[in-house]
């Protein structure tokens, strides 16, 4: 969460307009570092210097004018609230000497007390005495006079205590009451005093960031405001201390422990600012890209919170979403899929219902009628309802109950373990700035050329997407970007080209390594055996460097800027690391090893999703990422992987797959591989740009498998990788993979987008066609070579 959202969520109501406007500390910032462009750009030395100099007092007087703002408030407000809590204690004090004289008020209290429990103890035994005096004789000897007089006492003193008991009650509410609602303003006024140091603190370190200047609190002297004085945050602790003590004497019998959870329990609940992982800082994104348009789905806009509207056909009157043109969608699918289990089309009836759930998945992850995760798992209830998997062994129809235990064996797998490994790094390269410490010493060494700065921007994608996925590494990289758009007019051309490229060089990146995307894991699981990370990378990287160099090209042709651009220096981080940062650097260095030299290492892992684990236990074993992080993965990708691969099973176990594979066999008999593969990638690529590159991975790649084991000369691991590299080369449309949407729903500081959907047709689909050649001719030659 970006600090000045924190400070909106946090900020106490009443005092909002008092905290210090972090917005106009960020916007004197960018006006300080435009200015400094200017003059770099301008090649006055002199000039640029009296502009940094100026620029440093700019700064500091408009961190003066809020710190005397901040200041000014906290000054008129503390004695008030610290009155409010001497008026409490006086009031506390006052009653201790009317209702408990004298220094001995501990001592009388237990002696009230000692006094009422004695009193029904006696009450309770005479009334016992006489009950057994029926049995034993009427033996009781009369007591001495002394005690007759202490008991007489006893008596009136008790009812003494009584009368005063509902005073004593009231005085404990109000009293509890009153410190809870000094205690809550206490701790405002502490969440003020370190909200608006932490603002400070942000603004003044963006400035170091940005000018280069050597600025510092100290040198700002912020401490020697009385607000963030040491003596201030003393003072104001031990008042804290004293109500709580308050409190606890009456509420909680002076347990201060069990006073401070009580007490805390009273105060708002607060949005806490802490460092991110990129899956949480993309939550909508990623509902817009894989929960298919959730405020257009069958249940209705939820969001637009307008109440439902009803439609009268005749006595009956029907809400109005069940004629939205996505019921419209899904009731249609659901004709041809009945239709198709009415009317088989095939002989077997395993094939036939079969033929009938791929049919149905395919309509519905192509129209995104129902979100794509949904979609996913019917197909595991569709397969088990239908009773499509054949028994290897008899070659009848499973049952029932063997056919949810087969399915649902098959669905968990390694490829589900490897990505969520994936995720797991992911988050610990982001979370603790790693990756981006990466990219900005990458961007540090670029200069000011745009060119230049463009492609390294480009290669900074493609390289995140390989460890932290294609899925993140877009929005890591437009907030690395953000002080290089910023700068630029509003409408640069070369804002569009940045804003592209980031997105074109993440589809690229998607090939390089096997947890690059969904689509390349979903290829695992249809390659028998599996190619190592060696073989993979020796057909991803040649092929994704060639590809970024004829995308940099077109980036820089179709979006030349007739004036000339003007670019800052990005800053390294300077930052030393610390030792959770080396150890994650050095466990995600361990688990790519071992994924490397996966094949050498079977008779240790077995699979990669063992040593996936790894990662997995190392990081949220020891706390670095919580189990918040571990419910921001995206889970609809994983549902999505899950059920592509019960879809898969459910294919080759009914044998319908080998009935399709053999009639397209009979089609493409006589073709050579290479032209086969030609078919076969165009239209991956087309189908992949029309309805995502993990629905075409999906629906495809076994169907590509089952082809190349019946070839000639079996090829399937071939066509199936190429496959999937094609699948990342869709970039035609803003919808085809998540880094294009990602890219449609960036704004500018006006809120216009900085691309179109005529951006991606015009510059789009020329890319996927060029990336599409690079892909059959330098990956084709490769794959080879690779022996894949």
């Amino acid at each position: 969460m970006k600090f000045q959202h924190s400070l909106q969520f946090n900020a106490v109501p009443e005092w909002v307009s008092k905290y210090l406007d972090y917005a106009r500390l960020k916007k004197t910032i960018y006006q300080i570092e435009k200015s400094i462009l200017t003059e770099e750009a301008a090649g006055d030395s002199e000039h640029q210097a009296l502009i940094s100099t100026n620029g440093d007092e700019v700064f500091e007087r408009a961190v003066r004018e809020e710190l005397e703002k901040v200041n000014n408030f906290y000054v008129e407000t503390e004695p008030k609230i610290f009155e409010d809590l001497d008026v409490l204690l006086a009031d506390e004090a006052d009653y201790q000497k009317r209702h408990i004289p004298g220094a001995e008020a501990d001592i009388e209290e237990q002696r009230r007390n000692e006094t009422l429990s004695s009193f029904f103890l006696r009450h309770r035994v005479s009334v016992t005495s006489e009950d057994d005096g029926d049995e034993v004789g009427q033996s009781h000897q009369q007591p001495p006079p002394e005690q007759r007089r202490r008991r007489s006492s006893s008596v009136s003193e008790v009812m003494r205590l009584w009368d005063d008991m509902p005073k004593m009650t009231d005085y404990m509410i109000t009293l509890k009451q009153r410190a809870i609602s000094v205690y809550v303003s206490l701790c405002e006024l502490r969440s003020f005093i370190n909200l608006n140091q932490t603002g400070f603190r942000k603004a003044i370190k963006k400035y170091r960031k940005i000018s280069g200047s050597s600025m510092s609190e100290a040198s700002l002297k912020l401490n020697e405001a009385y607000i963030f004085s040491h003596s201030t945050e003393e003072a104001l602790e031990d008042r804290i201390d004293e109500v709580t003590g308050v409190y606890a004497r009456a509420a909680t019998d002076g347990d201060m422990h069990l006073a401070t959870q009580q007490l805390r329990l009273n105060l708002r609940e607060h949005v806490v600012w802490e460092r991110n992982t990129v899956w949480r800082d993309m939550i909508g994104i990623e509902r817009r890209a894989y929960a298919a348009n959730a405020s257009e789905t069958v249940v209705g806009d939820k969001g637009a919170e307008k109440g439902p509207d009803y439609v009268k056909l005749g006595s009956f009157v029907l809400p109005a979403r069940i004629f939205s043109l996505q019921s419209l969608k899904v009731l249609l699918i659901l004709f041809i899929f009945i239709a198709l289990l009415a009317f088989p089309l095939l002989d077997s009836v395993e094939q036939s219902n079969c033929l009938a759930v791929v049919v149905f998945a395919s309509l519905m992850w192509a129209t995104e009628a129902m979100p794509l995760f949904v979609t996913s798992l019917t197909v595991p209830m569709l397969v088990v309802l239908l009773r499509i998997p054949i028994d290897e062994t008899s070659g009848s129809r499973m049952t029932a109950e063997g056919a949810s235990k087969f399915i649902f064996s098959q669905m968990w797998s390694s490829v589900i373990m490897l990505l969520l490994g994936g995720f797991t790094l992911a988050a610990a390269l982001s979370k603790y700035h790693i990756a981006k410490r990466l990219a900005t010493a990458i961007m540090s060494r670029s200069g000011t050329n745009p060119k230049i700065i463009l492609l390294n921007l480009m290669i900074v994608a493609a390289f995140l997407s390989m460890w932290i996925s294609n899925v993140a590494s877009p929005v890591l990289c437009y907030s690395l970007a953000q002080p290089l758009l910023r700068t630029l007019p509003n409408g640069s051309p070369f804002a569009k080209a940045i804003v592209f490229g980031i997105a074109l060089a993440s589809n690229v990146g998607g090939m390089i390594s096997p947890i690059a995307s969904p689509q390349n894991i979903i290829a695992l699981e249809n390659m028998s055996p599996e190619p190592s990370w060696g073989q993979w990378f020796l057909v991803a990287i040649p092929v994704s460097v060639v590809a970024l160099l004829v995308i940099w090209i077109l980036l820089i042709i179709t979006f030349r800027s007739r004036e000339a651009v003007v670019l800052g220096h990005v800053r390294e981080i300077q930052d030393k690391f610390t030792f959770d940062q080396y150890f994650i650097i050095f466990v995600t260095a361990v688990t790519i090893v071992l994924w490397i030299f996966s094949h050498q290492l079977e008779g240790v892992f077995g699979e990669m999703g063992v040593s996936a684990l790894i990662p997995i236990i190392a990081f949220f074993g020891t706390g670095l990422l919580s189990s918040e992080d571990f419910n921001n993965f995206l889970w609809t990708i994983i549902a999505l992987a899950m059920g592509g691969i019960a879809l898969g099973k459910a294919v080759s176990s009914s044998g319908l797959l080998f009935t399709i594979a053999h009639a397209i066999e009979l089609k493409v008999e006589g073709l050579q591989l290479y032209h086969i593969l030609l078919v076969f990638g165009f239209l991956v690529l087309v189908v992949a740009t029309f309805v995502s590159h993990t629905v075409a991975a999906l629906i495809l790649l076994p169907l590509v498998a089952s082809v190349g084991k019946d070839l000639e000369d079996p090829q399937p691991n071939l066509l199936v990788m190429a496959s999937a590299l094609l699948c990342s080369c869709a970039m035609g449309l803003p919808t085809s993979g998540f880094p294009n949407v990602t890219a449609i729903c960036m704004t500018d500081e006006l809120g216009k987008p900085y691309l179109t959907v005529s951006t991606f047709i015009s510059r789009g689909v020329l890319a996927s066609l060029l990336v599409f050649g690079v892909v059959i001719s330098v990956g084709y030659v490769m794959m080879k070579m690779a022996a894949i």
